[in-house]
Formats: C-alpha cells, sequence, structure tokens
C-alpha cells in the first residue's frame, strides 16, 4: 500500500493529466492537465518530505544509541575494546 501510495499515485495523478491533454486540445484541457500534473507532483513532494523527515528521526535515534553505549561502556560501539 506504501508503495503504491509513494509510487504509483503520483504517476497515475500525472498520467491522467497528460491523457486529458492528448485528449482535449484546448484550453479547458490544458488548465484540467496542469491542475492534475502539479497534483501528481504535489503528492510526489510530500511523499519525498515525508522520507526525508523520518531518515532524519532513524538518523537521531541511532545517534541517541551510541551515545547510551558510551555512556555504559566507555567507547563508541564502532570502535574496537581496548586490550
Amino acid at each position: 500500500m506504501i508503495a503504491f501510495i509513494r509510487t504509483w499515485l503520483p504517476i497515475m495523478v500525472c498520467s491522467s493529466g497528460l491523457l486529458i491533454l492528448a485528449i482535449r486540445r484546448d484550453l479547458n484541457g490544458l488548465e484540467a492537465a496542469c491542475a492534475l500534473v502539479g497534483a501528481g507532483l504535489s503528492i510526489w513532494l510530500l511523499n519525498f518530505f515525508y522520507r526525508v523527515g523520518v531518515t532524519g528521526d532513524r538518523e537521531r535515534d541511532d545517534e541517541d544509541a551510541a551515545r547510551e553505549y558510551f555512556s555504559r561502556h566507555g567507547r563508541w560501539p564502532d570502535e574496537d575494546p581496548p586490550g
């Protein structure tokens, strides 16, 4: 379901706009095509911003886990143990 929303929904909305432009070659067709292509690109852009935000949360969680590991063991998780 998520792959559909992230990938196929924007493609389908933009494609329907291009299809309307191909069928109706007047000003109304152009306006409808621009509106649908804009809506499809907006869906894609919102998904992109969401993924960028989620990636930042994951990186922050990884950094918090590394700091907690450092507090417990006195070394960073990617360092070799002394010895």
